[in-house]
């Protein structure tokens, strides 16, 4: 099972993400955040194997989440 981290700043494409993420019979959604600081948290609580990350988000960018969560090494993909 291939467990994902969705983050995202928009409900809508969370939503949409998730409801297609479901239909995957080998993917486990984790969580979901909606910035990149929430991103950031939730990859140390919830060590998920990717990260599915927006670039343009409030209180942390997508870029700079990116940057942490590499720091913290437990992502498969990046």
């Amino acid at each position: 099972m291939i467990r994902v981290l969705i983050a995202d700043d928009h409900h809508v494409v969370r939503r949409g993400l998730l409801f297609f993420l479901k239909t995957q019979k080998d993917i486990e959604v984790v969580g979901e955040a909606k910035n990149g600081l929430e991103a950031v948290e939730l990859v140390e609580q919830l060590s998920p194997d990717i990260v599915l990350m927006d670039l343009v988000m409030p209180e942390m960018d997508g870029i700079q989440a990116t940057k942490k969560i590499k720091r913290i090494g437990r992502i498969l993909k990046y």
